[in-house]
């Protein structure tokens, strides 16, 4: 399934070959033209064989005999099929374009991390893929200015895989710092990537900083934010009036409520779920019903 997590890590590392071209030779050193940008081709690679396949992304740095192609993927949580198809995405790509070609998997949490790092022997002697994997455990802790302005990229992507890490306030105000060194239409689009993928907390302290309209990038983003801000607390007032209705027509009509039943209905917040609880509040005998 897709996710604003997943949307915002991909968009980031798409948005400016160049600058994520710098973050991975600083990762891995990998051998790529320096200052050079990258063409976005098709991750669409399915052309050599009968099934589909599609990668998150696809960057091909240099030209002709330099070419290296990127295959860019996200990964949220373990899943067994990628390790089958990841080899596939480098064959294909390596015969599409005519390159050599590496897979960089991002992963947002520790566990993740380690398992997309594990070697796939594809059962070819010799030819075992070790995947380059960006991970909290590789990614800097960014809170010097220079630094994140050195590696814009890199700062941003830190910034999503260290959300919990005790200093996430200091480490979204240095990249809210450095994004006003760079062109601010480019700053404005990695500020609304970073958000997006940022959850709890660290989301709306990153909005809260954009909203301070303290940097020069920052503009129609903020008013955005602020408008999208208004429009989840009406969205969140309207929840909790709705899970109160269902609270009360359960008590109205004596049902047992558990703890953790309660707790259920009062965090949710999708207005459909709770109307048709709502609904069935009128009929049902047990709270089992409810949930059915």
């Amino acid at each position: 399934m897709v996710t604003p997590l997943h949307e915002g890590l991909i968009s980031i590392t798409t948005l400016d070959t160049t600058r994520t071209g710098h973050m991975l030779r600083s990762l891995f050193d990998l051998p790529l033209p320096r200052d050079s940008e990258a063409r976005l081709v098709s991750p669409d690679l399915s052309e050599c064989v009968p099934a589909s396949f599609h990668a998150d992304a696809a960057l091909l740095y240099g030209e002709k005999e330099e070419k290296l192609g990127v295959i860019a993927e996200v990964q949220l949580k373990r899943d067994p099929i990628k390790r089958w198809t990841w080899p596939v995405y480098l064959a294909t790509m390596r015969a599409r374009d005519r390159c050599k070609a590496t897979l960089v998997v991002i992963c947002p949490d520790h566990s993740t991390a380690r398992w997309a790092a594990e070697p796939i022997d594809t059962g070819h002697p010799g030819y075992v893929l070790h995947p380059l994997v960006i991970g909290p455990h590789n990614t800097p802790v960014i809170t010097d200015v220079a630094e994140a302005v050195g590696d814009i990229g890199l700062a941003a992507i830190s910034a999503i895989t260290h959300s919990d890490h005790p200093e996430i306030h200091a480490i979204l105000a240095t990249l809210a710092e450095a994004l006003d060194n760079i062109d601010s239409k480019l700053a404005r689009r990695y500020a609304e990537y970073v958000t997006v993928a940022l959850t709890g907390s660290a989301q709306k302290e990153m909005e809260r900083l954009m909203a301070t309209e303290t940097y020069l990038y920052q503009g129609e983003y903020a008013q955005s934010l602020l408008t999208k801000g208004q429009e989840r607390g009406k969205a969140e007032g309207k929840a909790e009036g709705e899970a109160r209705a269902v609270l009360l027509y359960l008590k109205a009509r004596a049902i047992p409520v558990p703890d953790e039943a309660r707790e259920r209905i009062s965090a949710c917040t999708d207005i459909p779920t709770l109307e048709t609880w709502i609904e069935r509040a009128a009929v049902i005998d047990t709270i089992d019903e409810l949930f059915a």
